[in-house]
Protein backbone atom coordinates (compact mmCIF):
# COMPACT_ATOMS: atom_id res chain seq x y z
CA UNK A 1 0.00 0.00 0.00
CA UNK A 2 2.64 2.33 -1.49
CA UNK A 3 0.43 4.06 -3.78
CA UNK A 4 -0.10 7.60 -4.05
CA UNK A 5 -3.44 8.98 -2.64
CA UNK A 6 -5.08 12.72 -2.06
CA UNK A 7 -6.75 13.76 -0.31
CA UNK A 8 -8.64 17.34 1.12
CA UNK A 9 -9.42 17.88 4.52
CA UNK A 10 -12.80 17.83 4.73
CA UNK A 11 -13.13 19.26 8.66
CA UNK A 12 -10.70 19.66 11.14
CA UNK A 13 -12.63 18.57 14.76
CA UNK A 14 -10.12 19.11 17.67
CA UNK A 15 -7.55 16.67 17.67
CA UNK A 16 -8.92 15.18 14.55
CA UNK A 17 -9.16 15.88 10.78
CA UNK A 18 -11.17 14.17 8.55
CA UNK A 19 -10.24 13.74 5.08
CA UNK A 20 -11.90 12.92 1.54
CA UNK A 21 -10.23 11.01 -1.03
CA UNK A 22 -9.83 13.68 -4.23
CA UNK A 23 -10.76 10.66 -6.65
CA UNK A 24 -13.90 9.24 -5.00
CA UNK A 25 -16.24 12.02 -2.80
CA UNK A 26 -18.41 9.18 -2.12
CA UNK A 27 -16.05 7.18 -0.23
CA UNK A 28 -16.01 7.04 3.33
CA UNK A 29 -14.09 9.81 5.38
CA UNK A 30 -10.58 8.89 6.81
CA UNK A 31 -10.28 10.29 10.26
CA UNK A 32 -6.50 11.28 11.09
CA UNK A 33 -4.42 12.28 13.96
CA UNK A 34 -3.95 16.01 13.22
CA UNK A 35 -0.47 14.91 14.68
CA UNK A 36 0.32 13.08 11.90
CA UNK A 37 -0.67 15.92 9.50
CA UNK A 38 1.43 18.81 8.00
CA UNK A 39 1.51 21.40 10.46
CA UNK A 40 -0.39 24.03 8.22
CA UNK A 41 -3.11 22.16 7.09
CA UNK A 42 -6.88 23.77 7.66
CA UNK A 43 -9.89 22.63 6.21
CA UNK A 44 -10.08 22.44 2.26
CA UNK A 45 -5.75 22.06 2.24
CA UNK A 46 -4.89 19.27 -0.56
CA UNK A 47 -2.78 16.69 0.92
CA UNK A 48 -0.69 13.77 -0.63
CA UNK A 49 -0.36 10.12 1.17
CA UNK A 50 2.48 8.17 -0.07
CA UNK A 51 5.22 6.14 1.86
CA UNK A 52 3.46 6.54 4.93
CA UNK A 53 3.91 10.24 5.29
CA UNK A 54 1.37 13.07 4.44
CA UNK A 55 2.48 15.83 2.71
CA UNK A 56 0.36 19.49 1.39
CA UNK A 57 0.52 19.37 -2.49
Amino acid sequence: MFERVEYYVKRIDGDYAYLQKTDDPMSEEKCVARALLPDAIMEGSHLAYEMLQYELI
